[in-house]
């Protein structure tokens, strides 16, 4: 059976964390992924210099169907293995449902 041609061949490179359990119950507290992204916003690629006024690029909130969710680059694996064991871990230890994704680039803006 031959695949569609728009069906990406490589795996996701990011994937999120839900607001969500398993159960589907929203988790608490409410601005529990910018807490979590703020945690992290040292792990950046200039080596966390000024990072205190942004988000890292490799863990970002967002909003998915109105659910507040995490944005997870599968490259903090690589540059920091124990900050994303964090985070993974974060996601297991709160029951967070996990959903491999790939967030296509807004037009005119760089992924740093």
């Amino acid at each position: 059976m031959a695949e569609p041609a728009d069906i990406p061949k490589e795996p996701a490179n990011e994937f999120f964390i839900l607001g969500l359990t398993s159960n589907g119950r929203q988790f608490r507290p409410s601005d529990w992924a910018e807490r979590l992204c703020g945690v992290m916003s040292c792990f950046q690629p200039d080596g966390g210099r000024n990072g205190h006024l942004r988000f890292s690029p490799y863990v970002r909130p967002t909003v998915l169907n109105g659910v507040k969710a995490v944005v997870v680059d599968k490259a903090l694996q690589d540059f920091e293995p124990l900050a994303y064991h964090f985070v993974v871990n974060f996601a297991k230890d709160n029951d967070l449902q996990v959903v491999d994704a790939c967030l296509l680039p807004i037009p005119g803006e760089n992924k740093a």
